[in-house]
């Protein structure tokens, strides 16, 4: 499978090209800067050149073109304003929906947040209550989509780690963290899955093995 992966120079897109790569796919990651590229090929991907801040949707559907699934997995990063919430976490998921679309793509996993929501409130954190408000937004507007095989997946608090493997992935599941390592085994495991399509689920580190868990929430176990 050609895989093409938004935001593929972020911590779980690498760990996910490096995933795709050792088991025979050909995943692709977006970058904006051509300095990310040497990472991309480090972990076995192809690096393609693209701005989603400023790229039209058929702009981005030709860097989509022959790709049997896309994974949208960027992000505007700590240390980034409300505005780029907006633009990059809300705006860029619904610019990879529609060129997707147009490139013919169905199948289409987005990397959201537990607690997103279009109208979440955190009054304590304006900017935090934005970054959530711009997840759901994205998830509605994919969800949306009918020309798209979705899956949006919502990985609790995130930790750096070399990963358990033991995950509790379910439509909704109690607050807890989850490692970076095991996100990506899920995204992998959701791609060859498609059962999975249309559905929301949430991700923390749990009791059940990676295959496990995606072959529960596909409805085989």
């Amino acid at each position: 499978m050609r895989i093409v992966i938004a935001g593929g120079h972020g911590q779980i897109a690498l760990r996910l090209e490096r995933l795709l790569a050792d088991r025979g796919d050909r995943p692709a990651g977006i970058v904006r800067r051509p300095g990310q590229a040497e990472d991309l090929v480090a972990a076995g991907a192809e690096p393609l050149l693209l701005d989603l801040e400023s790229a039209t949707p058929a702009e981005l559907a030709r860097l989509l073109e022959g790709a049997d699934a896309v994974v949208f997995a960027a992000g505007a990063g700590p240390g980034s304003g409300a505005a780029r919430k907006l633009t990059v976490d809300r705006d860029a998921a619904v610019l990879l929906a529609d060129a997707a679309a147009l490139a013919g793509v169905r199948r289409y996993v987005l990397v959201s947040s537990m607690g997103a929501d279009a109208q979440a409130r955190h009054p304590a954190d304006e900017v935090f209550e934005t970054y959530l408000r711009a997840k759901g937004a994205a998830e509605d507007a994919v969800r949306a989509r009918t020309a798209l095989d979705w899956t949006v997946l919502r990985p609790g608090r995130l930790t750096d780690g070399p990963g358990t493997g033991l995950v509790r992935l379910a439509p909704s599941v109690p607050r807890g963290s989850v490692d970076r390592q095991d996100v990506a085994a899920v995204l992998a495991g959701l791609l060859h899955e498609p059962g999975t399509a249309g559905r929301t689920l949430e991700l923390v580190g749990g009791n059940a093995t990676v295959a496990e868990a995606v072959a529960a929430a596909a409805g085989h176990a």
